[in-house]
């Protein structure tokens, strides 16, 4: 951290070759450009990431994020790539690998390219918040409509009777009584790095949340969610932009 507090934070887009639903979506052409060329953009737009590492298990992959103005110093061991592969290692790889080398971040913004339409100013955002709140971490969110929020939402027990999620005995009555209530979005999250290496966890105690607006956020997770972001970039282009 510098003398003025400024918190030292590193960009992280991770980009494996794998994926199920979306076969090499990571680099995948969306209107005309690999989707992790638009995370980057955002990224490298971004006033509060001192550096932006792509972490992927294959050169070809980054030679793209190259090509996008990523850095790509390293490769992914193959065994931080599978399927069932959790998102915390390959935070704590990239963190372990640039400390071996001399360079060490006060936080991590991790950035999935499968969220193209995040901005710039929604990172600073959390960046700044986590740094003025002294948060563990700060995360985009997405409000739950009523009819999903905790107090009205039931779970099966063993027996197969059904509780409320919150663990009262009675739903609150009336709509306007409940509580907000929020769920992640996905495109943005930083936190501390002594809660990822120490801790060993995405999250931490102090958890804060930046609400996005929902009309422009998207989870490339499936062909249904491709065809909605196309959707979207052609609607930018006649005006109504997304960016």
């Amino acid at each position: 951290m510098s003398d003025e507090g400024r918190l030292r934070v590193l960009g992280l887009v991770p980009a494996r070759g794998g994926s199920r639903g979306i076969p090499r979506k990571n680099v995948r052409p969306l209107g005309g450009r690999p989707l992790l060329a638009y995370t980057a953009d955002a990224a490298l737009a971004a006033r509060r990431l001192d550096r932006v590492v792509l972490s992927t298990e294959e050169e070809e992959i980054a030679e793209i994020g190259r090509r996008c103005g990523l850095d790509a110093p390293f490769l992914r061991p193959a065994e931080l790539a599978r399927d069932d592969t959790p998102t915390l290692p390959v935070v704590q790889h990239v963190l372990g690998e640039l400390e071996r080398r001399g360079e060490r971040y006060d936080a991590v913004c991790l950035l999935q390219p499968t969220h193209p339409f995040r901005r710039a100013e929604d990172i600073d955002a959390c960046v700044e918040k986590l740094e003025r709140e002294k948060a563990d971490c700060v995360m985009t969110t997405l409000a739950i409509p009523p009819e999903h929020n905790p107090h009205w939402a039931y779970v099966p027990c063993a027996d197969g009777c059904l509780h409320l999620a919150t663990g009262e005995l009675a739903p609150i009555p009336r709509r306007q009584d409940l509580p907000p209530a929020f769920f992640r979005e996905g495109s943005v999250y930083v936190t501390r790095r002594d809660v990822v290496m120490e801790q060993g966890s995405l999250y931490g105690r102090l958890i804060l949340g930046l609400p996005v607006d929902p009309e422009r956020s998207v989870n490339l997770d499936t062909p249904r969610d491709w065809a909605r972001a196309e959707e979207l970039l052609a609607g930018a282009a006649l005006g109504s932009s997304v960016r």
